[in-house]
């Protein structure tokens, strides 16, 4: 497994991006701050963002003023292969 699923923060993001044409980076911030239930620093967010990008998981276009992330083929592939795994975890438990 690589890092990125290591990481929950990038594993959410990623969980977000399926099954959409791709979302702005603050969409992303604010559903994750709702879903935690608490504030994520900007630097920190944004630097996930920048590693999935880097790693290949992400793509990143701008749109005017704002950055819209998308999961790539490879981002795709691996959150299924990462979901498949859960499933037979808790399958077999």
């Amino acid at each position: 497994m690589s890092k990125w699923l290591q990481s929950g923060r990038r594993r959410d993001i990623c969980y977000l991006l399926i099954g959409t044409d791709g979302l702005r980076g603050q969409q992303l911030k604010s559903e994750l701050e709702s879903h935690y239930d608490e504030r994520i620093e900007p630097s920190s967010f944004y630097g996930s963002l920048s590693a999935l990008v880097d790693a290949g998981f992400l793509t990143n276009e701008t749109d005017g003023v704002h950055d819209v992330y998308a999961l790539s083929e490879t981002g795709e592939r691996r959150v299924h292969s990462h979901v498949e795994w859960v499933t037979a975890q808790t399958a077999e438990r």
